[in-house]
């Protein structure tokens, strides 16, 4: 019989001092964020719970607050070229609040001095103004709204006190997260006409870091539970199952650091000054790789990431292009991103992670202008030549968009406009049909006939298909 899990069966005693308010209860933070500051409380003096709050009206905050905060990550996958695998009980979170249940003892927590960082993830689309929130008294609808009614009450507690300013790190998969909060919060004093004091206090005693976030999460493992239940011997409702791998670079000033101690620990977490190599050097290798090799792979009858790195010719294509082509269009220093790119390609071969490619080819056009394409261009910048396999896989983009191949459909998943350009421009001669791909700006934001050599090269590729 498995014993409950909670802090009186797991013999967890310690209470910690409330440091970081996280808004967003998902498998991403839990795997993430909440492991990271749980090694912090073990191996440093931070000494700090986190406090989650619910962002919308559903979620897990009944099922968290039954184990009483606690849960298992469990990290499986390739490390040092070897399976890997590791089991945390995470004891750092509190618990869950719900502001649409209880909205006063959410702006109670606005009060605590010990408070430190906020954190959040509710989602791309969730740092946004909206002006329907009229009332700074009620709970808004957008995270902003509810982070700008946080914030101020906290102005009024302490009466505007500078050192009772917050770290907010944003980890929203937009670029430059904690700008963007910052602008929707100053929107919101603004549209709510608080004082002018309150803003001098947001931009002057509160800190905005941007950060760049990497691990994935493919979350509850519900297809082996019971095995890794037996195994814990608790039935712990809330596992999430993550990649070893990690890591958190973070936009902050050294007080930041010092503040976070992580530098004290083996964890993955990089304090910069600009994070804009970073994000690049995850954009174009490991997002860039991705992209790339969806047409190339699926046409070859493949159909998973870990099928694609293992073969031989699309694993040697694979490896070439991230090497050979795209390291050599970014700035950070050479052995750092070889390290980098040798994490993507164990990450790619994850076992215990079944990504399929045609998952990945959702919005392939758009993805391969922002991820691949400026590492094709900058390439030809410096080098005054083109990367042939970066080529090849705009060429085998342009046949995936076909829509089938050796007689079998292939699922295509991109907006209606671009399903039908492709529609029509496949009943065009191979000329005419790269010509008039690589002309349409609304995909690539310029004519890519304009690139020397591109248009014939695509063109012989797609003829020998």
């Amino acid at each position: 019989m498995l014993k409950p899990l909670n802090r009186e069966t797991a013999a967890v005693s310690k209470t910690r001092p409330v440091k970081v308010l996280q808004f967003g209860e998902g498998n991403f933070l839990r795997a993430f964020a909440d492991w990271i500051i749980d090694i912090l409380n073990d191996e440093t003096d931070f000494n700090g719970a986190i406090q989650i709050v619910q962002p919308l009206p559903s979620g897990m905050a009944n099922a968290i607050n039954a184990q009483d905060g606690l849960y298992h990550v469990v990290l499986q996958g390739i490390k040092n070229s070897k399976p890997s695998k590791e089991t945390r009980l995470i004891t750092s979170v509190r618990g869950v609040l719900n502001p649409f249940e209880n909205f006063g003892a959410y702006l109670k927590e606005a009060e605590n001095p010990e408070l430190k960082f906020i954190l959040s993830n509710t989602t791309e689309a969730g740092i946004v103004f909206n002006e329907k929130d009229q009332d700074p008294n009620i709970l808004s609808e957008s995270f902003p709204g509810k982070l700008t009614t946080f914030l101020y009450h906290r102005f009024q507690y302490f009466n505007g006190a500078s050192d009772k300013g917050l770290v907010l790190m944003p980890c929203e998969l937009i670029e430059k997260n904690a700008d963007a909060l910052k602008k929707s919060i100053l929107q919101y004093a603004s549209h709510w006409k608080l004082p002018e004091t309150f803003s001098e206090w947001i931009g002057k005693d509160n800190l905005f870091c941007n950060t760049l976030v990497d691990r994935i999460v493919p979350g509850f493992p519900k297809d082996n539970i019971g095995e890794i239940q037996q195994a814990l011997g608790f039935e712990d409702k809330l596992v999430v199952k993550a990649e070893p791998f990690h890591l958190w670079v973070i936009e902050a000033p050294a007080k930041v650091r010092d503040a976070f101690p992580v530098h004290q620990t083996n964890l993955q977490v990089k304090f910069v000054d600009d994070l804009t190599p970073y994000r690049t050097r995850k954009v174009r290798i490991l997002n860039g790789a991705h992209t790339a090799m969806v047409p190339v792979a699926y046409l070859q009858g493949l159909r998973t990431v870990q099928e694609t790195v293992e073969d031989a010719a699309t694993g040697k294509y694979v490896r070439e292009m991230i090497y050979d082509e795209i390291i050599p269009t970014l700035d950070l220093p050479a052995e750092e991103l070889k390290g980098f790119a040798a994490d993507v390609l164990e990450r790619f071969q994850n076992p215990f992670i079944r990504h399929e490619l045609i998952s990945i080819s959702l919005n392939s056009i758009s993805k391969y202008k922002v991820r691949v394409l400026p590492s094709l261009l900058e390439y030809h910048r410096r080098k005054n030549a083109l990367p042939q396999r970066l080529v090849k896989a705009l060429a085998s983009l342009i046949l995936f968009y076909k829509g089938a191949y050796h007689d079998e459909t292939i699922p295509l998943n991109d907006s209606v406009d671009v399903l039908k350009f492709f529609e029509q421009a496949w009943t065009y001669p191979i000329e005419k049909l790269v010509e008039h791909t690589l002309g349409n700006i609304t995909f690539w934001d310029q004519d890519l006939n304009t690139v020397p050599g591109l248009a014939d090269q695509i063109s012989i590729i797609l003829k020998e298909k």
